[in-house]
């Protein structure tokens, strides 16, 4: 049966929407349309249309979206909250059957986990919807700030939280814009044998899509971090803080008003030692389904540390 052919994505330049376009105009299976503001002097991709839009006129938005299957956005957390609800309404009205909402990430059916990170329950929606779980972003939370997955590269340093033993599924963004590729490709309807409808959209209507590129936990990273470097652990600084302690001096930070605390605490409450990180075994992944290639985390990991000197 037929896949979704026009599909419009707002933040199409941008860190993980750069890929995702990459992705669809490989696969040569849809047309690609940039939701972009009026302002805009985004450089975009040569085969994929612009339209340009008013974030406070809803007319512009359902002129900018009629026509589209399907509506991507990815925007920054910073942007203000009410984007989303424009898109989502003005996607509604304009007749766009799919969102993939700006909720990327973490496992938002673990309700504690989602309270513990910050995220809250997904906002509810009039099209169909399919929320893409990949949790933290890998080459970007490994390298950086040490407030992420704890590694300072630039002082050669690791803070292990707890005994740094709790893995955690984490993706590199190449393996999201493949994953988002290969879901739009899909049949929107297909039964099996049983009636169920698995290898279609239908089969994730406002539910989520599981992927991944590793299952790690920080000494796996570790590792990893030494095969690339030529180190030993000798060479490195190697900390331990209990992660509840760490999660909750994130939050006094954040009470403090230092926003690094919010960092700090949303990245060390998917490594609580109860597996919450590790959605994998909650879920099973749909790696499988979509055809996503096994990737080497140590060429990740050497994209992380050149990483070294950004901050949070």
């Amino acid at each position: 049966m037929a896949h979704v052919k026009n599909v419009a994505i707002v933040g199409a330049t941008g860190t993980v929407g750069t890929y995702i376009v990459d992705e669809l105009l490989k696969a040569g299976k849809h047309q690609v349309t940039a939701i972009t503001r009026q302002d805009s002097t985004a450089a975009i991709p040569e085969g994929v249309k612009v339209a340009k839009v008013d974030y406070d006129n809803h007319d512009s938005l359902i002129a900018a979206l009629r026509g589209h299957d399907v509506l991507i956005i990815t925007m920054s957390v910073q942007a203000p909250k009410e984007s989303q609800l424009k898109l989502v309404d003005a996607a509604a009205d304009a007749g766009v059957r799919w969102i993939l909402p700006n909720e990327w990430g973490l496992d938002q059916t673990n309700e504690a986990l989602a309270d513990g990170a910050f995220m809250g329950a997904p906002e509810p929606r009039r099209p169909s919807w399919i929320g893409v779980v990949c949790g933290f972003w890998y080459d970007f939370s490994l390298g950086g700030s040490p407030l992420r997955y704890g590694f300072d590269f630039a002082n050669r340093s690791v803070t292990l939280f707890d005994e740094g033993t709790q893995p955690i599924n984490t993706t590199t963004f190449p393996q999201v814009g493949r994953a988002v590729a290969r879901l739009l490709a899909l049949p929107t309807e297909e039964k099996d044998k049983s009636g169920e409808k698995k290898g279609s959209l239908a089969h994730f209507r406002n539910g989520f899509v599981y992927i991944s590129s590793f299952c790690a936990s920080q000494k796996d990273m570790l590792e990893s971090a030494l095969r690339v470097t030529g180190t030993k652990i000798e060479d490195w600084q190697v900390g331990l803080e209990g992660s509840a302690d760490r999660y909750a001096r994130g939050l006094k930070m954040m009470q403090e008003g230092n926003m690094a605390g919010f960092v700090q605490a949303m990245y060390t409450r998917t490594f609580f030692p109860n597996d919450d990180g590790a959605y994998e075994r909650r879920h099973g992944l749909h790696n499988g389904l979509l055809g996503l290639p096994v990737e080497d985390m140590d060429e990740f990991t050497k994209l992380a540390i050149g990483r070294k000197d950004e901050k949070d």
